[in-house]
């Protein structure tokens, strides 16, 4: 038994080393030299070739495929990882760019001003019931700041120093119920007085004292008079929002909003001239601020 396994052993290991030879010595004859038997193989390895072949093909698509799957994935990667990147930069960019148009806004504000100024930047607020206060870090400690002093920014009044310690400054805000100011309308000239509303739900103005008689409309925007001398003369205060013509007495109702949106303030200037020095030349009186 194990002598007729060794034979047929043999004869298949005999037989796989034979058709491949006789498969090419028939391939690579001319047409004319086939001998029968060549025919015969190439008949019989003709259906073979082309299943062989067409296997080949199939595979050969397939990893090519899968291959240039992988390489895709690792392009939309590489993609995907680098749109990321420049959408970051791009947020980046235009943030320097609206801080550096900020900046150029109140360097230019700084030069129209007359008087020494210094420059802080905003690091919280206080929106209490009674009390709207801005907390500023000076950018330069040394400089000399006192209540009272005027604070602006490039879009207009922001309030009065409250407080200072050390490099720290609290800032009362227009909208401050203890917050007045001297205004005029820019458009006619007509005179009123601005306070804060100390609404802690919104930034609001009322402006009193404008004669029944003067012109105000609903968008005009109201700056300072320089009377008093509390803030410089023609910076904007706030726009009028609401107009009540009433029929009797002296004065017409008149609500306004300021021009400085102090959800977004970031930078305030400071000047630093001192009221009462300004009074004693001018002579001028201030009128009394209102009670909180």
């Amino acid at each position: 038994m194990s002598s007729l396994r060794r034979y047929r052993d043999i004869i298949i290991v005999v037989l796989l080393l034979a058709v491949p030879f006789f498969f090419l010595r028939a391939s690579i004859r001319r047409p004319e030299e086939m001998s029968v038997v060549d025919r015969t193989i190439m008949r019989v390895a003709a259906p073979l070739e082309y299943v062989s072949a067409a296997l080949a093909r199939g595979l050969s698509s397939l990893v090519g495929d899968y291959v240039y799957l992988i390489d895709v994935k690792k392009d939309n990667d590489k993609l995907a990882y680098e749109n990321a990147r420049l959408r970051a930069e791009v947020r980046q960019l235009k943030s320097a760019e609206a801080e550096n148009v900020r900046l150029r806004r109140l360097l230019n504000l700084r030069e129209t001003l007359a008087a020494e100024t210094a420059s802080a930047v905003v690091i919280g607020k206080d929106t209490t019931e009674y009390f709207r206060v801005a907390h500023v870090t000076l950018d330069n400690p040394g400089v000399q700041v006192k209540p009272g002093m005027p604070v602006l920014s490039f879009d207009g009044t922001v309030g009065t120093v409250l407080r200072v310690a050390g490099d720290k400054v609290d800032v009362e805000l227009t909208v401050d119920s203890g917050f007045g100011v001297d205004v005029t309308v820019e458009r006619t000239g007509a005179r009123g007085f601005v306070r804060g509303v100390g609404d802690r739900s919104r930034y609001g103005v009322r402006v009193e004292y404008v004669q029944r008689s003067d012109e105000v409309n609903v968008g005009d925007v109201l700056i300072t008079s320089g009377v008093g001398c509390r803030f410089p003369k023609g910076v904007p205060v706030a726009r009028v929002n609401k107009v009540v013509k009433r029929d009797f007495g002296m004065y017409q109702s008149v609500e306004a909003e300021p021009t400085v949106d102090f959800s977004r303030l970031e930078e305030v200037i400071i000047v630093l001239a001192d009221s009462k020095d300004c009074e004693a030349k001018t002579g001028g009186q201030r009128r009394p601020r209102a009670k909180p």
